[in-house]
């Protein structure tokens, strides 16, 4: 397959790292160290984006700071995929105008999916004229510069040019987390959902040279991470524009020799590109885990079709089948989207009889949302909000049934843990997740420290948790 990725040379990331250089003399001129704000909307992805773009701010002498009103850089990485998160974000920029107004140096930056979207970039340029920066994923490389620009010259940018994507070795990372880590093993989508705006704001895909990505890993475990997961719109197209051949199965087998203690995850997979040779290879390595999410959509036939997912039901089943009998303890979850257009009463009554033929531990279930430029948004037969919220209610009133079974199972068993810290609500219960991805909560003791590995028994299975107790 011939390839179409841009690979950014490492002299032009080396030039971004001198404008940081440069930014950061700036800064320290000032005698003070300038703040940033970075929030994040969105999948695992545009979570991996934002920690480059910290990356990039700490080299150029800034420290992070949740409050936007003591930031000189505010940041707004966003997420298009449905409409009400694209809602929240405006919502949250437009708020922005009085901060701006408080603050009239700061610099104020929308990037991501929604960046990337002709519509959104325009309605900024026009209604949001404290906005000064708005940058596309493919671009993202390229922020030190945007941001020196910006600090010696001010105006606007504007860069979410159509681009098939490309890749950027090189950039710092600042982790949000010490014990769990994202590691991007490749970009962009080729499946053209027709739900899904995604590849039109992330391009094509394209994949990482695995050697990278090994060496991402390795250099992850060195540093203590015990949780890597992999990430892409769909890892199981992993290598299909490699000029050397290497899938996602070849992947994991070599990330899963990697010497140390850890777990490898990974998502999405998509179900036109997962093969019973995959499976062998997540069932036949000892860090892989036991959970697997896999995407069925709908149980329609005729309605998979129409979204342009490239497999049945049939084929589907198969590899669910397949995957339970080499790994008994799977736990699988997947996503389910209701009220696509023309979807019937009987095609529902197909994703129905989906959960109830599959049982997943979990489904994440979403009312579809028309995303503009995409095919199903000029589909005829629109489903009413009010029937789409009824069909909404229904799947998740069969799904919480065998989720709460599921979950029931597990009581008075005992899993090994890795402890991620205390609950949000309540800094006296701390919690971990099972290799499953199951979260269990007990009390603190006071006898771990975040990132151990400890041996919980579950007490009581929830709908969404488990609640539990350490056994020393």
């Amino acid at each position: 397959m011939e390839r179409i990725t841009t690979t950014i040379p490492q002299a032009e990331v080396d030039r971004q790292l001198q404008y940081c250089r440069e930014i950061a003399r700036m800064n320290a001129d000032r005698g003070e160290t300038p703040l940033a704000f970075v929030d994040t909307y969105g999948c695992q992805q545009n979570e991996a984006d934002s920690e480059r773009i910290r990356g990039y701010l700490r080299q150029m002498g800034y420290d992070f700071t949740t409050d936007e009103e003591q930031a000189r850089i505010i940041v707004l990485n966003t997420c298009a995929i449905r409409e009400h998160a694209e809602q929240r974000v405006l919502g949250n920029l437009g708020a922005l105008v009085h901060v701006k107004r408080r603050h009239p140096e700061q610099i104020i930056c929308l990037c991501g999916c929604m960046a990337q979207e002709a519509h959104v970039a325009e309605k900024v340029r026009q209604s949001f004229r404290h906005v000064d920066l708005v940058f596309g994923p493919h671009v993202l490389w390229k922020f030190p510069e945007f941001i020196h620009t910006l600090l010696t010259q001010r105006g606007r940018i504007f860069s979410n040019a159509d681009d098939p994507g490309s890749i950027a070795e090189g950039i710092p990372v600042v982790r949000q987390d010490k014990v769990k880590a994202w590691v991007s093993i490749m970009y962009g989508c080729n499946n053209f959902c027709s739900y899904c705006i995604v590849p039109y704001v992330r391009g094509r895909e394209r994949s990482r040279d695995p050697q990278a990505v090994l060496a991402e890993v390795r250099q992850l475990v060195e540093a203590g991470y015990k949780d890597i997961t992999l990430l892409g719109q769909n890892v199981n197209s992993y290598g299909k524009d490699l000029d050397e051949p290497m899938d996602f199965a070849d992947l994991l087998r070599a990330a899963s020799e990697i010497p140390g203690d850890f777990l490898l995850r990974f998502m999405t997979s998509h179900p036109k590109d997962m093969t019973f040779a995959m499976i062998d290879a997540i069932a036949d390595s000892k860090k892989v885990v036991n959970h697997m999410h896999l995407p069925i959509q709908c149980g329609s036939d005729e309605l998979l079709k129409k979204m342009n997912r490239g497999y049945t039901v049939e084929h589907y089943l198969e590899l669910v089948d397949y995957a339970r009998k080499r790994m008994p303890d799977l736990v699988l979850t997947t996503d389910i989207i209701v009220g696509f257009p023309g979807e019937t009463e009987a095609m529902f009554e197909d994703t129905l009889n989906l959960l109830k033929r599959v049982q997943y531990d979990m489904a994440y279930t979403f009312i579809y949302s028309p995303r503009t430029g995409t095919p199903a948004a000029k589909m005829e037969d629109q489903i009413p909000q009010e029937e789409k919220s009824r069909r909404l209610q229904r799947l998740m009133d069969v799904q919480n049934v065998y989720s709460l079974a599921k979950n029931k199972e597990m009581e008075d068993h005992v899993y090994d843990v890795i402890v991620e810290g205390p609950t949000k609500n309540d800094a006296n219960y701390w919690f971990g997740r099972t290799t499953g991805n199951k979260m269990i909560i007990w009390e603190n003791d006071g006898s771990v420290a975040i990132g151990d590995t400890v041996p919980v028994q579950v007490d009581k299975g929830q709908t969404w948790v488990l609640k539990g107790h350490l056994v020393h």
